[in-house]
């Protein structure tokens, strides 16, 4: 298992932390390196380009797979063209949803107020593209030197302790929020196992289902509502005339709700 791990950080050590998920795996680059070291293919990782497919080839003794293409041009390290993401901040309506989006809290602003975008820090990974409902985010060449080596590495690690933190955010957002939690695609499990050896970030917590913290699905969400209205009814029923039905009806339904929400 610590073998798997440690192969699993060498793998991720790769990885450009863009967190963009154009390698299939929305929740960033660990879990695509997880996979990899499963046995899924290695040359997924579009911005890492061909640079990045033929060295965890190499690491793991796999052949040499061509790198998916990219739609920006190659540079000259073999990687695709670096991108960053710019706000036209005239047309920006304040909605917060790119803010939400970004995975490295590149974004900077407030609900009904002007946003923009903290170039040093975006990966253009292009998902604050998408919700942004007045299509005000372009994505323009990054005009900065190519970072070397040694740059490249500082510049990955800080990306991955942001999108740890950001996680960490997230999550208690999600915990702390009132009414039912929708489960997250993050894989919070994995991340609480990799964020533990990171000191410079928050330790990402599971999440536990206990009566104050519920993560609930749809279906256990709709059920709870039907409860809720049901108790309502017999609540007053009773308010006006004692039954011992109703009373009976009404301590069922009770035991019901807190199976669900201590689940």
């Amino acid at each position: 298992m610590h073998a798997q791990i440690s192969l699993i950080q060498q793998v991720d050590a790769f990885l450009p932390q863009t967190q963009c998920g154009l390698c299939g795996h929305r929740d960033g680059c660990l879990p695509y390196a997880k996979a990899i070291v499963e046995g899924e293919d290695a040359n997924k990782c579009v911005p890492g380009g061909q640079p990045v497919a033929d060295a965890i080839a190499h690491l793991l003794n796999r052949p040499i797979l061509k790198a998916e293409e990219s739609v920006w041009p190659i540079q000259s390290d073999g990687r695709p063209q670096r991108m960053k993401a710019i706000i036209r901040e005239d047309e920006c309506i304040g909605c917060t949803k790119c803010i939400s989006a970004c995975p490295v809290d590149a974004i900077i602003g407030s609900g009904k107020l002007m946003h923009t975008v903290l170039i040093d820090l975006c990966t253009g990974c292009e998902l604050c593209i998408p919700p942004c409902p007045v299509d005000c985010i372009d994505l323009v060449e990054d005009l900065q030197p190519i970072p070397n080596e040694q740059s490249r590495i500082l510049e990955q690690n800080d990306l991955r302790n942001r999108y740890y933190a950001h996680i960490q955010r997230e999550e208690n957002r999600r915990l702390h929020r009132k009414g039912p939690v929708v489960k997250a695609e993050i894989d919070t499990a994995l991340f609480a196992q990799f964020s533990k050896q990171l000191q410079s970030v928050p330790t990402i917590q599971t999440i536990e289902k206990t009566a104050l913290h519920k993560t609930l699905d749809a279906k256990s969400t709709i059920e709870l509502a039907k409860l809720r209205t049901q108790i309502k009814k017999l609540e007053k029923q009773l308010a006006v005339r004692e039954s011992l039905d109703k009373q009976e009806q009404l301590n069922t339904l009770y035991e019901k709700l807190n199976s669900i929400e201590g689940v």
